[in-house]
């Protein structure tokens, strides 16, 4: 894995005040969008003054990215965490999937906020947070080209399969829970399965 753009522990805070910002944010981004959020209504939720945001995050656009950083680490660890290099390419694949599904559903307020609200970073920021998930990417591409290689997949196309495979990871936070779905591991074993079959395993 390359070396992260940016210092995680530094742009991110380890204070338990901005930890509780931070987690203050993430609500009131995920339930108005960035843009109709102001630093005021998010200190207000924590009974604070608008001040007390500034030691911490000097702008709403840094304490967005301080969340999408961490955010987006966390999901990246997930996957790698749960690869298995040494296994055969379905259960490796099977494992990052159900970690990446998983991790969407598990904290889909926060995936809702760094997954849709990209576009709001600086342009540094957002090289930065591209720059993470390109690697979370480049771990289902390799599954995904060690089971072509070793015939277990069939996949038609590499790009569009890992695209598609993380889309749907990333699609969970928008819409998790719902009626039909409020399980992580049920839907995640339904996950798995699509992805089995996009990239040409047999009998699954």
């Amino acid at each position: 894995m390359s070396a992260p753009a940016h210092d995680v522990v530094s742009e991110v805070g380890t204070s338990k005040a901005a930890a509780r910002i931070r987690a203050a944010a993430i609500e009131v981004f995920a339930a108005k969008g960035y843009g109709a959020t102001t630093t005021r209504e998010i200190a207000a939720s924590l009974d604070l003054s608008p001040g007390a945001v500034y030691p911490h995050y000097k702008t709403k656009e840094s304490l967005l990215f301080a969340i999408s950083l961490e955010g987006h680490d966390a999901a990246l660890a997930a996957v790698t965490q749960a690869d298995q290099p040494t296994a055969p390419p379905a259960v490796r694949l099977a494992a990052t999937v159900t970690a990446y599904v998983t991790w969407h559903a598990d904290n889909h307020a926060l995936a809702r906020v760094v997954q849709h609200e990209l576009r709001s970073l600086s342009q540094e920021h957002f090289k930065a947070i591209v720059d993470i998930r390109r690697t979370t990417s480049r771990v289902f591409t390799r599954i995904i080209e060690a089971g072509d290689a070793s015939g277990d997949f069939q996949t038609i196309d590499l790009e569009a399969a890992t695209l598609a495979i993380t889309s749907l990871g990333v699609d969970v936070s928008r819409w998790f829970p719902s009626n039909t779905h409020s399980d992580p591991a049920i839907l995640a074993e339904r996950y798995v399965e699509l992805s089995l079959r996009m990239v040409g395993v047999q009998g699954v």
